[in-house]
């Protein structure tokens, strides 16, 4: 009873944890199974109609078009401010949002301040940071080109701050403060376009990546897990320079929304089944090796088991302990006593 107990827990045990993290791992197991680009926010040349207009998009401040080339928030001047801001909210849970850039100036030296993206719940509203308001209600993503304290990292730079409408951004330390993410990348004047990638898998995670070393090679910049971003927030860019100044372009914007695949998909596409089973644990190697391990100790606990067996049976025939002395008294009565134990 004892052996087989311990038999029922270390088989069963593992069984219960293998279940519990796989209902855990459905969540994360979704990827992004296709995209739809959203026009609604997404802008390319030449940017405007005959109306000298868009649609989707409105800009103001110091930003200007050129129908061939660009959206420039501010050009190389001291004291600009360009904004270009969607129109409508975006209403998409999960989306992948792609932009190329580009930040240039004839200052190698001084040069600043930046460019911010914005996915917030308002929306063309001038201010201190990047061009835009402070105290803002959701995600900034900065591409900050100049240092306003020292820091033990470099700039250009790419950060990231999740605002609730109360927070103020750390101006005197480069957002630094509450930083929800960060990295530092050399995306101004580089001999390739420069692209920025955020994708975002409600309360999954944020990622950022960045392209300006090769042609479609990306680097990954940072991911954030667990993140929330406003339902049906707007879409922005914005651009500020002060003392020292470069051009801010916005060349062109996709977004696309993500269609997730179903929980189960990646294990179906590798075991034929959709049903989750052992086969469906092994198709991952966290799987594979609990099933390793029910194996071994369904080896070791059958062992066990058929040890005990084995010598009960061996007791009961006459082989066990003892079993020499039963032989001797059964002959006793055979030959007229010779084998008396009396006489011995």
């Amino acid at each position: 009873m004892f052996f087989k107990s311990i038999f029922y827990c270390l088989t069963l045990l593992p069984l219960g944890i293998l279940a519990a993290l796989d209902d855990k791992a459905k969540l994360a197991n979704r990827t992004i199974d296709r995209t739809v680009s959203l026009r609604t926010h997404s802008i390319y040349p030449p940017y405007i109609d005959q109306d000298l207009q868009n649609r989707w998009w409105d800009f103001g401040g110091d930003a200007y078009v050129n129908t061939n080339k660009h959206v420039r928030l501010t050009r190389a001047k001291p004291s600009q401010m360009g904004w270009l801001w969607s129109r409508v909210p975006l209403t998409a849970s999960n989306f992948v949002l792609e932009v190329e850039f580009k930040i240039s100036g004839d200052n190698n030296h001084l040069y600043g301040d930046g460019l911010a993206i914005w996915i917030t719940k308002g929306r063309a509203q001038p201010g201190p940071v990047f061009g835009s308001i402070d105290k803002f209600d959701g995600l900034g993503i900065f591409l900050d080109t100049y240092a306003n304290s020292r820091h033990p990292y470099s700039f250009p730079r790419i950060s990231a701050m999740l605002g609730d409408g109360e927070m103020e951004y750390d101006m005197d330390h480069d957002g630094e403060k509450h930083q929800l993410g960060a990295c530092s990348a050399n995306f101004r004047r580089t001999n390739v376009a420069t692209k920025i990638k955020i994708t975002y898998l409600r309360e999954q995670y944020l990622n950022v990546k960045m392209q300006y070393k090769a042609w479609d090679e990306w680097t990954e910049c940072f991911t954030v897990y667990g993140v929330s971003l406003p339902l049906a927030p707007y879409v922005g860019f914005s651009a500020l320079t002060g003392d020292v100044s470069d051009n801010h372009d916005i060349i062109s914007v996709t977004t696309y929304s993500a269609i997730l695949s179903s929980p189960d998909q990646q294990r179906d596409k590798l075991t034929g089944t959709k049903k989750l089973g052992f086969a469906g644990a092994a198709s991952s190697g966290w799987g594979w090796t609990f099933i390793k391990l029910l194996l071994f100790v369904g080896i070791v606990a059958g062992a066990l088991y058929g040890y005990k067996t084995y010598a009960l049976k061996q007791a009961r025939s006459g082989f066990g302990p003892g079993a020499f002395g039963s032989v001797g008294r059964s002959m006793q009565g055979f030959g007229g006593g010779i084998y008396d134990s009396k006489r011995f």
